[in-house]
């Protein structure tokens, strides 16, 4: 049962397809799975057993009719719990897990299920999406599958965990400074950031609005172009989803990466990255070239100014989307003599110290007096950022850097803010710049931790992006390398 967790998604919907194995069966045994090792690893917030089997049950009646609904028909799945999705609570990883019961269906999930996929449950995250490690005080830290006690990522710490770990075939997390990318390379899975636009945010609840992008989590490359196939595609809902056609991703992973030429970036590969990431990037960036790609240096001159650009808009775009989980409209209520004591009884208990410090961090950037100097300076900050990749992209195809300076560390390790914004070094230049990034598996630690290999594409070239890490994926064996547990 457990060889069957750790079948690919796309060799999963092959051996439904064939009669080999059922979605019932398929189901049971990821539920066996989560009930063994959840208890551990705290991938999870809500696990919807009975929803997931009476689902099962209805595609398993369809397959024997030959009632095929696409690629993914019988795939058990899970979502990252700030994903609106009826029957189903959404709490964002905060301590109320009940605030948006019945709320709009999320686009990007219900592709995933007219597709076939079902829904095992909810994953577990950093509060409100705001933090990079994984940690939650409401629902238990996730532990990296690799090594019990140690960060997983975040904000998406729950996807990356449960796709390493075989407690679900595939993920949706988000992503807005990094929160897909991290987890998967810490975890030592796949994790896509789409192009901004490139995905639907409808029914998602919004951390920072013009940097969130939905991406899926899986085991290799080819199901994370099959999923991001599905998930992929104008939405009228959403006013920030990009009307583009949607290639066949799949048909891109050819394995044929010669004559494409690929940017190293020198600001990425100095001070602050640890010893192993960077041997492991350097062997990553030979075999490439041994696969036929031309490897050169690039420069983008603005990188040391992403964390301050990060760090002034992401919190101001958080500070006001959160504004609404108030006790009056969303959220439970902490009540007060008057509105202001409620509204600060309420926000005072309900949101932890990262979240409150991004709040007030946001706030003031925005505030009357300081909103030029900080918010609007960051804005113009962003365009020359933007413009550094656009202007690679004038000499290569596609750039390569570490995803994450570091491996992961002991929970609790880090606990100056600054240290921790910092390891988002290198992925959140892609999201201020709107573009797609790829963390795929690029080696191993000596002591065991996985190290993810960052790839960064063109707008909209996903199909590009995905042929390389393909490749890339073909070449070793990191990839199909699992966490005993």
């Amino acid at each position: 049962m457990d060889e069957l967790t750790f079948t690919s998604v796309s060799e999963l919907a092959q051996a439904i397809r064939a009669g080999k194995v059922g979605p019932v069966e398929a189901t049971r045994a990821y539920l066996d799975r989560i009930a063994r090792l959840d208890p551990t690893l705290h991938a999870y917030i809500t696990v919807d057993a009975d929803g997931a089997l009476a689902a099962a049950a209805v595609l398993e009646r369809e397959a024997a009719a030959g009632a095929w609904r696409g690629p993914l028909h019988g795939v058990p799945l899970a979502h990252k719990d700030l994903f609106l999705i009826p029957g189903l609570p959404t709490s964002c990883g905060t301590r109320t897990p009940d605030y948006l019961v019945g709320a709009p269906p999320c686009t990007a999930v219900t592709r995933l299920q007219a597709a076939g996929a079902l829904t095992l449950g909810k994953l577990n995250m950093t509060e409100l999406a705001l933090g990079p490690f994984g940690d939650n005080a409401h629902h238990g830290d996730v532990q990296n599958p690799w090594r019990i006690g140690h960060v997983s990522g975040g904000s998406s710490s729950g996807s990356g965990a449960a796709v390493a770990a075989g407690l679900a075939a595939g993920a949706l997390g988000t992503d807005t400074g990094g929160s897909i990318r991290q987890p998967a390379a810490l975890c030592g899975c796949v994790g896509l950031k789409p192009t901004y636009g490139r995905v639907s945010r409808y029914g998602l609840v919004a951390f920072a609005s013009s940097l969130d992008q939905v991406g899926p989590f899986s085991k290799n490359v080819r199901d994370t172009a099959t999923l991001l196939n599905v998930i992929s595609g104008h939405d009228q809902r959403d006013s920030t989803s990009v009307n583009q056609p949607v290639p066949d991703y799949a048909k891109a992973l050819d394995g044929n990466i010669k004559g494409l030429r690929l940017g190293l970036p020198k600001e990425h590969m100095i001070g602050g990255l640890d010893p192993e990431v960077k041997a492991a990037v350097d062997a990553a960036v030979k075999q490439l070239e041994s696969l036929g790609a031309a490897v050169e240096e690039i420069s983008l001159p603005h990188t040391e100014d992403a964390a301050a650009t990060y760090y002034s808009i992401a919190p101001a775009e958080a500070s006001a989307n959160l504004a609404r989980f108030d006790g009056i409209r969303y959220c439970a209520r902490v009540d007060g003599a008057d509105p202001i004591e409620l509204y600060r009884n309420t926000r005072g208990a309900g949101f932890g110290p990262e979240v409150k410090r991004r709040i007030i961090l946001g706030t003031y950037v925005l505030s009357s007096g300081y909103y030029d100097a900080y918010y609007l300076r960051a804005q113009k900050v962003r365009t020359l950022i933007r413009q550094d990749f656009l202007n690679a992209y004038k000499e290569v195809d596609a750039l390569i850097t570490p995803t994450s300076p570091i491996p992961a560390f002991k929970i609790g390790e880090k606990s100056d803010p600054l240290a921790m914004y910092l390891c988002d070094i290198y992925t959140i230049g892609v999201n201020l710049a709107g573009l797609p990034g790829v963390s795929v598996p690029c080696g191993f630690t000596q002591g065991g931790l996985p190290i993810g290999l960052q790839l960064i594409g063109q707008p909209f070239q996903e199909a590009n992006l995905l042929a390389i890490a393909h490749a890339y994926e073909s070449a070793h064996e990191w990839s199909r390398k699992t966490p005993y547990l």
